[in-house]
């Protein structure tokens, strides 16, 4: 069978059988406007670095403050670790001290009135949390 050859300035799809000249990307047709691609890899580019300078401005912020609170564990740990004889008032300032036998206790003398070996002062926040002075 002798196929039916369409004029070259016809888009005809021989496989669908369909005229399909406005589903191609490209002109069709002398009249037809000119299809320029928009150029997007300046656009990702610059969008890309956006979004890493954020999540790596985030990702600071979140390691700093567990840092901040592991820093802060690690001081409440080391405190009700310590030998005191006493109930800590919220509110009030205490010492930690180090002995020769590396026991730690707490006291409420402070480093200027005594030779003990100091590893600082604390406070006791409301919440029962140990606060680095």
């Amino acid at each position: 069978m002798v196929e039916d050859k369409k004029p070259d300035n016809v888009v005809f799809n021989p496989e669908t059988k369909k005229y399909d000249a406005a589903l191609k990307p490209y002109a069709t047709s002398v009249g037809a406007p000119v299809i320029t691609i928009t150029d997007t890899i300046a656009w990702k580019n610059r969008s890309i670095s956006k979004v890493n300078h954020k999540i790596e401005a985030r990702y600071l912020e979140l390691k700093a403050e567990y840092d901040k609170m592991m820093q802060e564990f690690e001081f409440n740990k080391l405190i009700y670790n310590a030998k005191f004889n006493f109930e800590p008032i919220i509110g009030k300032v205490y010492h930690l001290y180090k002995r020769e036998n590396g026991e730690s206790f707490l006291s409420i003398i402070a480093p200027e009135e005594c030779r003990f070996n100091a590893l600082g002062s604390f406070y006791l926040n409301a919440d029962q949390i140990w606060e680095k002075i």
